[in-house]
């Protein structure tokens, strides 16, 4: 069976884990710099950022990752995964956290507000559909969601949500993101590739259509034994969403 790492420091691995088993694909977490030397593609979960990089420092995840990125392997950020893989991100926190970078794009890290303010929204996806087919559309979970300000010439957009003229910054932004967002445009990026680099904004491992985990496996030339992508109802409830993207593992 083919396998694919999911970083497990923290957040919704498990969820993809259970998706890649869907698709007749092994997910292995993956808690320590050697363990990265026995995967080819990697999954960065979404979960609490800051939280995650503090575990991460304190694993010495850190110079593996920006090896395993720089070395090409496959890589796919969802949420904080985002995050972790931008060459800049704003709004942060006093102090700011360690990224991994090699994604070439500002991200702002706490662009759609609070846990209160998350949401879900049907995304135009043609590269999605053009690749895996589906519905023209895809259900789209934001949980304290970040945004993708701007991107640099080799980055492809492959979503973008459209934002309200009046939409504000958060009151964690600094006065640099305010200014480098005076003229706030009316969509922010929500999903990039880059060579090697797939990111999302929102949660895919959240719902049942599968097709952003089947598009990552081809990016990986990795084949399970049912790798296939495919839509039925979702039965996952907003606060179990929630709670999931939280959850805690057990350290071992």
């Amino acid at each position: 069976m083919a396998v694919v790492g999911v970083l497990a420091l923290q957040g919704s691995f498990n969820e993809h884990i259970a998706v890649l088993r869907r698709l007749g694909v092994k997910g292995v977490e993956i808690r320590k710099p050697e363990q990265l030397l026995t995967i080819n593609p990697l999954i960065i979960p979404g979960g609490e950022s800051t939280t995650m990089a503090k575990l991460a420092q304190y694993f010495n995840l850190f110079p593996a990752l920006r090896e395993f990125v720089q070395m090409g392997k496959p890589v796919w950020g969802t949420c904080a995964g985002l995050i972790f893989l931008a060459d800049k991100a704003t709004g942060q926190k006093t102090g700011g956290q360690e990224l991994v970078g090699g994604l070439d794009c500002t991200v702002h890290r706490n662009f759609f507000g609070s846990q209160i303010q998350s949401f879900e929204t049907e995304l135009a996806v043609p590269e999605l559909v053009s690749k895996e087919g589906g519905p023209e559309t895809f259900r789209g979970v934001f949980i304290r969601a970040p945004a993708i300000l701007d991107v640099g010439p080799e980055v492809q957009v492959l979503a973008d949500y459209p934002v309200p003229s009046d939409k504000k910054l958060s009151s964690d932004s600094s006065v640099e993101d305010k200014k480098e967002n005076a003229d706030e445009k009316s969509k922010v990026i929500v999903a990039v590739r880059q060579g090697n680099i797939l990111a999302t904004a929102f949660h895919p491992e959240l719902t049942a259509d599968t097709r952003w985990h089947s598009y990552f496996l081809k990016m990986g030339n990795v084949t399970g034994e049912e790798a296939s992508s495919s839509v039925v109802p979702a039965e996952v409830s907003t606060n179990n969403k929630l709670q999931s993207q939280n959850d805690l593992p057990i350290f071992q």
